[in-house]
């Protein structure tokens, strides 16, 4: 599995499931430490579980694809604002690594 391909193509589906264990909302602030724990929850959660290293990295990696989009804007070294909606308590698809909706 590419963990960040998948996180880029379920970003709704991750961050709903973010939203239910830290207060996460358009214009938030979210801190480093709790994207890497939410990472290795919602790996573990899909029976993927992913290491703490590996975590570090691909939280790293996740949070710069959503600077360049403007999803999320650097405050300081380890501090982010949201700076996108998020979906209201609703059914999310997720979709796999190829962008392809799962059943």
């Amino acid at each position: 599995m590419n963990y960040l391909e998948h996180l880029k193509n379920n970003k709704e589906v991750f961050f709903n499931f973010m939203k239910k264990r830290y207060p996460l909302f358009e214009q938030s602030n979210i801190f480093f430490r709790d994207m890497q724990y939410a990472i290795m929850s919602y790996f573990e959660l899909k029976e993927a579980p992913i290491r703490y290293e590996d975590a570090e990295k691909l939280a790293k990696d996740f949070i710069e694809s959503l600077e360049h989009k403007n999803e999320l804007i650097k405050l300081d070294h380890k501090t982010w604002k949201v700076n996108f909606e998020l979906e209201k308590e609703k059914q999310l698809v997720e979709t796999n690594d190829a962008g392809v909706e799962n059943e």
